[in-house]
């Protein structure tokens, strides 16, 4: 029965990927209105699957093997706890990271209980925290400059039609890397620990995903899409696709980042492109003070927990 606790915990983290991290894919396809949101949950789920098992497996590794030894009381307290902080941002309307608030939690539970950590992995992890949103804002800022230069130079009609097609497809490509990296992020541990294999916990973590998104994902969909500043179609998909090759090239590399803060960091740079005062300054500062608190909350707490009942 035991085992059934970091289980369960894994299923309320992949619905909570799904209320939260939805918004990245679609949020921006949404805030343009582009697409409405139930045309555009099936596909989703579908990319959300593909990615897990055809790019997750750097960094179900990375989470799962690489950074510290796991045993079955490190996972039920550490994924425990993270599911209900990543759960209480959502109802708070902020877009938590799902990986940063997983790992935090592991280290946390890992330190506490003397098992082995591997601190140059966890490192550069952070360090890609660091780098994620702002290789996203220069990505995106940079596919913005070479839009002007090129598509705004065709037709009014051609652009739209061009532009819905573009969105839905970064949209997609969102979608792909929430399956290989923040979904693959709360499998790691549980696959390697032999409680479930991949395939299963694939399968099962997606449809949790999917039930997540059609149930809640609309809360967060309000911030992401349209909190940060004002998007048009095209500066969108400026924001999205630059997003998303910047959470694929460090998906390639193991590297288990933030969807949320990349897509944000890409929205940002959109956003500055067009001049400071059209950004939400203070939103951006919110969102950065949750960034820096979510994973150390989530390691202080485990921490304490793992203290406790050693």
């Amino acid at each position: 029965m035991a085992e059934l606790v970091p289980l369960a915990a894994c299923i309320l983290i992949a619905f909570g990927i799904g209320s939260n991290d939805t918004s990245n894919a679609l949020g921006i396809c949404i805030g343009c209105g582009i697409i409405r949101l139930r045309k555009a949950l099936f596909p989703f789920g579908c990319l959300v699957l593909i990615g897990i098992i055809i790019s997750g497996q750097k960094v179900i590794k990375t989470v799962g093997n690489d950074l510290l030894e796991v045993n079955l009381s490190i996972l039920s307290i550490s994924l425990s706890v993270s599911a209900l902080l990543i759960i209480l941002s959502n109802w708070k309307r902020l877009p938590p990271s799902t990986n940063q608030v997983v790992i935090g939690s592991l280290a946390g539970s890992g330190v506490a209980s003397g098992v082995d950590v591997n601190f140059l992995s966890l490192s550069k992890i952070v360090f890609s925290w660091i780098v994620s949103p702002l290789t996203a804002f220069f990505f995106s800022l940079i596919l913005y400059k070479m839009m002007e230069k090129t598509l705004s130079k065709l037709p009014l009609f051609r652009i739209e039609r061009i532009l819905r097609i573009l969105l839905f497809i970064s949209g997609m490509l969102i979608a792909y890397n929430i399956g290989a990296n923040e979904l693959a992020t709360i499998l790691g541990p549980v696959i390697y620990s032999g409680l479930i294999d991949r395939i299963q916990a694939s399968f099962l973590g997606t449809f949790f995903v999917f039930l997540g998104a059609v149930l809640l994902s609309h809360r967060v969909i309000e911030t992401v899409g349209k909190g940060i500043t004002t998007l048009d179609p095209y500066s969108g998909f400026a924001a999205q696709f630059g997003a998303g090759l910047c959470v694929l090239f460090f998906t390639l590399l193991g590297m288990p980042i933030s969807t949320t803060y990349c897509i944000i960091g890409g929205i940002s740079g959109v956003g500055m492109s067009k001049g400071m005062k059209t950004v939400r300054i203070e939103l951006i500062k919110k969102i950065i003070a949750n960034w820096v608190l979510a994973p150390s909350i989530a390691f202080l707490i485990c921490f304490a927990i793992m203290r406790a009942l050693r």
